[in-house]
């Protein structure tokens, strides 16, 4: 029986690849030798699957919001939504940008993708704010760019929802900045109403605080246009104000006119007008009376600051024609 030739390595790639040598890394000891082609296919396919794999991820990650992009400024609309912050604390916001100038920005704010190379603004409004103030005070390159996550909100309740959600946990918003988003989600058309939105926008919270966020909605729509500092209402005089305004019809437009008239600078003095309102100290004082007096039976005499006032049974016309009498007989008797 003849012995079977035993081929060498190098022979086994001539007579697979017709002289084709490849070397390989695989097995060192096959230095210089060749391999059959379909080894670098096979390696080929799985490099590019493994490249869509990790190109998949990378486009995941992006589109669910789950990786941070540095985004031109100029590129987002901070008037996507209609923002819940009605002010700016000076002090609050120099300390921010003194952090954005020493430390960089540390979270990343949130924008939805518009139209191609555009972005609306979901929340991180002051930290957008802060870096474009420091880009025009520095021009420095590392203010010119933000760090964002792409969200990708199913529809415009949702966004406002992950805007409130996002202020709710870093930013001590009052009661009147919570109403104003909801008034202004409504009048948006993302609500029907702003008891609707604030019910949606505050699902989370108790309901004993939606209660005051609705009762601040009046406060809202009836004052935005004529307060400067409505962020600086307390809850103590918000509530009053909103149930004032809700039952007594002249209420608005006294505390629009007493606004305009005294035209307040500061948060206290505006705040001090409201109180000033709705204590009542506008309308005309009603003149002190005494006590209601009898002076004869069926008789009570009431008298107040040059006001007279007869009340009772006997209080007839032959009583009334005999007090004119008098009356005229004493003017006559003056008179001479």
């Amino acid at each position: 029986m003849a012995k079977r030739k035993r081929l060498a390595p190098a022979a086994i790639a001539d007579q697979d690849t017709g002289g084709d040598a490849l070397e390989t890394k695989a097995f060192p000891g096959w230095a210089g030798t060749r391999r059959p082609p379909i080894a670098d296919i096979s390696g080929d396919a799985a490099a590019q699957s493994a490249l869509e794999e990790v190109s998949g991820e990378l486009h995941r990650a992006r589109t669910e919001g789950r990786m941070i992009t540095s985004l031109p400024l100029n590129e987002i609309d901070d008037a996507h939504l209609v923002r819940d912050r009605s002010h700016v604390d000076a002090e609050e916001m120099q300390v921010l940008l003194d952090s954005l100038r020493s430390r960089g920005q540390q979270t990343a704010i949130e924008v939805v993708a518009l139209a191609e190379g555009h972005y609306g603004l979901i929340s991180g409004w002051r930290r957008l704010m802060a870096l474009r103030q420091l880009l025009e005070q520095t021009q420095e390159p590392r203010f010119a760019t933000v760090k964002a996550l792409i969200r990708n909100p199913q529809s415009a309740p949702d966004a406002y929802r992950a805007m409130v959600e996002e202020n709710e946990i870093r930013a001590d918003l009052s009661f009147y900045e919570r109403a104003r988003i909801a008034v202004q989600a409504a009048a948006q058309g993302v609500y029907p109403d702003p008891q609707t939105a604030v019910q949606a926008l505050f699902e989370a919270a108790r309901p004993p605080k939606r209660s005051k966020i609705l009762s601040f909605t009046t406060l809202v729509s009836a004052l935005d246009a004529h307060l400067k500092f409505p962020a600086a209402i307390p809850e103590k005089l918000g509530l009053p104000l909103a149930a004032a305004l809700q039952s007594d019809k002249g209420f608005r437009r006294r505390l629009t006119e007493a606004l305009r008239r005294a035209a307040p600078e500061t948060a206290a003095a505006e705040r001090a007008v409201l109180e000033r309102i709705l204590r009542g100290e506008d309308q005309p004082r009603r003149a002190k009376s005494s006590p209601a007096e009898q002076i004869a039976p069926g008789v009570q005499i009431r008298v107040a600051s040059g006001r007279v006032s007869l009340s009772g049974k006997a209080v007839d016309d032959m009583l009334v024609e005999d007090l004119r009498q008098w009356l005229l007989a004493r003017k006559k008797k003056g008179n001479n």
